[in-house]
């Protein structure tokens, strides 16, 4: 007991990396604030200095995909925007391609376009044999002049000129379609789609911070240290991009992770010092104790996060590798800001972070918040339930996710098609299904780029013919199939017209017996022929392919990490193994929504979702990173609060009820701002952009709720002293629990439990 009040004697005292940083930047506060603003300036200084290197299309793609458009860019080749006009006339009644109104209506398509002088290479349907087998559809073709990449700029005046055509022929229907013009089209009717959810998050955060603390400087601070996070990374971005390449969606994730976490972790550093101080303590004193707990908890929850964010650097793909060191490195900045200048701006600015309260909402807060100890009524409530009844809770909630998570079972993923994404909600996915009818992947054709070392050698032309025809009688395609080549290059590429069409599973069918029989038979004979088949088809499944592959050792990264920094950190095998059963039954139930609700079409028509039937390939691994990087984040903070209050002397149960209870509020308010967030883009036209916001919008709440409020506490009543459970074997590792530890609260010694030494665990 001398010991225990002695150092009640001294005062708190803390320790750790958390607390140092916190206690410096108390002392030294006007230069901590410096350090950030100087460090946020010189990020975005050298960011813009260094530009920012984006993501190349042939590192974007894998597999055959990937190689057929390093070809292309090694040979120095511009795919040109190509666009289509599809003239058609009903079926069974009206003209066909051989009937002078038909022809009067392909001439003025071609005088059109050609007066615009945007196009160049128009071709007839009666040269090129463009014309159905019904001969009641035809296609015009062209290309747009200038670089691809800016033709939906430029793509107008071309729309302009063939509606004024169709307008002129009636019982002709003649629309365009292309790659320019199907920019064009999804830029103007959901290109701000996108800008205005991510300018609307912050005011959405901001509003959903100014209720839990009733007072606007309070409400500012997390949305202003979040920003500031968000600032800096994208100046690091531009820097990093020269080693690894970024990308426009890569920063808009990284926007929204950075949101989400940098106000997360700033509401639970200021939560914990106002509680502090409602308690009665000094300004210093709590805030060095929110330092040495929140501080630590947010330090161990952004090294998690960052871990499961890391898991997306093993996929092999591009894109998401630029979306995982993007997310990893916001995280890691708003961590740094948290526990540094965070507190340097609570100490300046003291009293003052009441400043500029509503009444009205200070009432409702406290309405909702018992005394100064800053515990929820509604959650003691619940929580009075859930221990009274513990086994009663865990077989409810636990089988209630079970049931939720079972439709994931069943999941069936895939690139999806202009209509799943779109639905028939634009005018142009209405033509592209008619053009795929008429013509069989004639909208999509599959492209083989052949490379060789002499591409007019006579084997290799005959190669080149032989594999137009077996492409055809082999049933693959249904032709016209174009051959260009480049001679100087000695690149040829090939269009082939895939049967299935806009049938996914029927043109997989076309496009494997491309490559596993016509490409050997023909291509694959010729020696230092390399010919590997892109196009959108192709791009989906070697996509597809690629995510697959990549399930298995990103889980594996991402649970085995997890797993050790709960384990070094908490110091418990116990709650090691809990906290990633726990997250993987939050990420399951996510799944089994998402499948319920896009590909069984449950209450799909609440979210506008209606014929879906899929999940877009890349989302079920891009939950699991996020999904597993933010649970953690709530999973930490409750699990050290509980932590804390069993190292004060109170029992396992008394300290699950006390941590459960005191930090209610905080994730309650977290987790609604993230939900409020997230759901915005589950408004969103694209589909894929819906299935993204609410997946993560559904696993935050029921993480958030019934994870943390409901089966983690019955969990851990169950458990008893055997949440503390160290084996001996294990006591080599480093101890990273003493971050937490403040020494105004004696020491305990967790309970011998089967004839191992008792271990003294705390300050």
């Amino acid at each position: 007991m001398g010991n225990v009040d002695a150092a009640a004697a001294r005062g708190p005292r803390v320790r750790g990396v958390a607390a140092r940083a916190g206690g410096w930047s108390a002392r030294h506060r006007w230069a901590a604030v410096g350090i950030w603003v100087l460090f946020v300036v010189l990020a975005m200084g050298l960011g813009s200095a260094a530009g920012r290197v984006d993501v190349k299309e042939s590192d974007q793609m894998s597999g055959e995909v990937g190689r057929a458009v390093q070809i292309i860019e090694d040979a120095g080749l511009k795919d040109p925007a190509g666009e289509t006009v599809l003239i058609q006339s009903e079926a069974g009644s009206g003209p066909v391609a051989g009937s002078k109104e038909f022809r009067a209506a392909v001439a003025d398509v071609i005088d059109a376009v050609q007066g615009t002088g945007e196009v160049t290479a128009v071709t007839s349907p009666y040269t090129t044999k463009t014309i159905s087998a019904d001969g009641h559809s035809a296609l015009v073709q062209f290309e747009m002049r200038g670089d691809a990449e800016t033709a939906s700029e430029r793509v107008g005046p071309v729309l302009d000129a063939v509606a004024k055509v169709d307008a002129a022929h009636e019982g002709l229907l003649i629309e365009e379609i292309g790659g320019a013009s199907m920019g064009k089209t999804f830029n103007d009717a959901f290109g701000s789609d996108f800008q205005r959810a991510e300018f609307s998050a912050v005011p959405v955060a901001l509003g959903i911070l100014l209720i839990a603390f009733g007072a606007l400087v309070a409400a500012l601070l997390p949305v202003a240290l979040a920003l500031t996070a968000i600032i800096a990374t994208m100046g690091l971005m531009g820097v990093v991009s020269h080693v690894q390449p970024m990308s426009d969606t890569a920063n808009s994730v990284m926007l929204l992770v950075g949101l989400a976490v940098g106000v997360d972790y700033c509401l639970f550093y200021l939560r914990r010092e106002r509680e502090e101080r409602a308690k009665g303590r000094d300004a210093r004193t709590a805030l060095m104790i929110a330092a040495a707990t929140s501080g630590r908890a947010i330090v161990v929850s952004g090294v998690t996060v960052c871990v499961a964010m890391a898991g997306m650097l093993f996929t092999g793909i591009a894109e998401f590798e630029a979306m995982g060191l993007a997310s990893l490195m916001v995280v890691a900045v708003a961590m740094v800001g948290s526990v540094t200048v965070l507190p340097a701006l609570l100490s300046l600015l003291g009293e003052r972070v009441e400043k500029g309260r509503v009444p009205f909402l200070g009432r409702l807060k406290r309405s909702r918040q018992g005394g100064a100890d800053g515990e929820s009524r509604v959650w003691r409530a619940v929580l009075t339930a859930v221990l009274r009844r513990p086994w009663t809770a865990l077989v409810v909630a636990a089988g209630a996710l079970a049931a939720i998570a079972l439709p994931a079972l069943g999941m069936h993923t895939q690139n999806l098609t202009l209509d799943q994404e779109f639905g028939d909600s634009l005018p142009i996915v209405r033509t592209y299904d008619r053009l795929n009818e008429a013509f069989p992947g004639g909208a999509d054709p599959a492209q083989v780029v052949v490379r060789a070392d002499d591409i007019g050698a006579a084997p290799v032309r005959k190669a080149l013919e032989e594999f137009r025809r077996q492409a055809v009688a082999s049933g693959a395609s249904k032709g016209p199939v174009d051959i260009v080549t480049h001679d100087a290059e000695n690149v040829a590429v090939i269009d082939v017209p895939l049967v299935g069409g806009s049938d996914q599973d029927e043109a997989v069918k076309s496009l494997d017996l491309l490559r596993d029989t016509v490409r050997p038979a023909t291509l694959g004979k010729v020696d230092g022929v390399e010919a590997p088949i892109t196009g959108q088809v192709a791009g989906s499944k070697d996509f597809n392919d690629q995510i697959v592959g990549s399930v298995v050792p990103v889980f594996a990264f991402v649970v085995v990490f997890a797993f050790l920094l709960m384990l070094l950190c908490f110091r418990s095998l116990t709650v090691a193994i809990t906290s990633i059963i726990l997250n993987l039954l939050s990420v399951g139930a996510a799944y089994g929504i998402l499948t319920a609700v896009f590909q069984h079409g449950w209450g799909a028509s609440l979210v506008g979702a209606e014929g879906v039937g899929a999940i877009i390939s890349w989302l079920p691994l891009f939950l699991f990173v996020i999904l597993f990087g933010l649970s953690m984040d709530y999973h930490v903070f409750v699990v050290s609060r509980i932590r804390e209050a069993r190292l004060q002397g109170r029992t396992t149960r008394d300290a699950i009820a006390h941590g459960v209870v005191t930090t209610a509020g905080v994730v309650t308010s977290a987790a609604v701002i993230m939900v409020a967030v997230f759901a915005i883009f589950g408004t969103l036209s694209m589909q894929s952009m819906k299935q993204m916001g609410v997946g993560l919008a559904a696993a935050v709440l029921i993480d958030a709720t019934i994870i943390r409020g409901v089966l983690l506490p019955a969990v851990m009543a169950l458990l008893g002293e055997r949440n503390w459970y160290f084996p001996k074997w294990l006591r080599w590792l480093p101890d990273m629990t003493h971050d937490e530890s403040y020494d105004d609260a004696p020491a305990v010694t967790a309970p011998a439990r089967g004839g191992e030494e008792p271990e003294r665990v705390g300050v």
